[in-house]
């Protein structure tokens, strides 16, 4: 993802929470927080970065690809991966695979959940230099988003819901141009979001919204309000923000503006006309506008937080819960 625009100064709830105790940050709930298991969620965000960075063209994007799709499919009624072959901006060609899982297919009234499971190839905002080459494991970006979404589905499949789900999670959205490349113009990432959203698993597929996860794993993590988000989709801001505030998440989910961020929801807003947010961590004082750790070779299984994955997850579960 690539931030356009950013706020210059960090709100103060968002910096407070970071002096909180880290077993009493949120407020109390006005709603009932709905059962989240944070321990297999986690699990499944380990099971990623146990394969080694999941770079196109690699073996372990290869296995973490059939991971997923089997593992979905032991939660969802069908579980695929969607082909493309993805062009990235230094002028290669690599095989990728977006994947899809739907709950209820039947259900004409859906919601669309998304993250993307690819890994960055470069950690190019590493502090050292050395490292600036390396692939990343990609632990809190990308990874995390689709740890909650799994463990979404599990417990979905428990519930029933009254709406049809469909999660798809993107690949290929982190091969974009290094800092300091000069990449030729182009939309170079989200490349499976694009790609999707241009050709989406169902001929006319629609949904009441989308929701997208980017960087929800760190802790004390901030979740402002993106700019594209509430330009596209202002009603499903305030629906989410909304809920997590009244399950007692106001310290997380910010009512304050964030930067403008080309991610995947950009795409799916544009190419296919479904009303998408971005819940994503910001971090203004680490200079990048994201968590310190963002395009590093820190950002492993370490610099997850299962309180913060619990947190999402949970407001997801009452956001779909609301929808009955």
């Amino acid at each position: 993802m690539l931030l356009v625009a950013a706020l210059l100064l960090l709100p103060a709830g968002c910096d407070k929470i970071k002096n909180k105790n880290k077993k009493n940050i949120t407020e109390k709930p006005t709603v009932e927080p709905p059962a989240f298991n944070v321990d297999s969620a986690y699990s499944y965000v380990k099971a990623q970065t146990d394969f080694g960075p999941r770079t196109l063209g690699s073996a372990a994007h290869d296995a973490c690809r059939d991971y997923l799709v089997n593992k979905l499919a032991e939660f969802c009624d069908t579980a695929f991966a969607q082909p493309f072959t993805a062009r990235t901006y230094d002028g290669k060609s690599f095989s990728a695979a977006n994947i899809v899982a739907s709950i209820a297919p039947e259900k004409s009234e859906r919601v669309l959940l998304s993250s993307h499971w690819d890994s960055r190839p470069f950690a190019d905002h590493d502090p050292n230099p050395a490292n600036r080459d390396k692939a990343i494991d990609g632990a809190n970006d990308g990874a995390s988003g689709v740890g909650v979404l799994i463990e979404v589905a599990r417990q979905l499949r428990q519930q029933n819901p009254k709406v049809g789900i469909d999660i798809v999670l993107f690949d290929a959205e982190d091969y974009g141009p290094k800092e300091g490349d000069d990449a030729p113009k182009g939309d170079w990432w989200g490349l499976g979001s694009q790609y999707w959203a241009k050709n989406p698993h169902v001929n006319g597929y629609k949904a009441r919204y989308g929701i997208l996860l980017d960087m929800v794993g760190a802790p004390y993590a901030c979740f402002m309000q993106e700019s594209f988000s509430v330009r596209y989709a202002q009603p499903v801001v305030a629906k989410v923000w909304s809920t997590a505030f009244d399950l007692g998440y106001g310290s997380y989910f910010q009512n304050a503006p964030g930067g403008i961020i080309t991610d995947d929801h950009y795409y799916v807003n544009q190419y296919a006309g479904i009303p998408m947010i971005d819940i994503i961590h910001y971090d203004m004082s680490t200079g990048t506008g994201f968590p310190s750790v963002w395009h590093t070779v820190g950002d492993n299984i370490d610099a997850i937080d299962r309180n913060t994955l619990g947190v999402v997850g949970a407001t997801l579960l009452q956001v779909i819960k609301n929808e009955e």
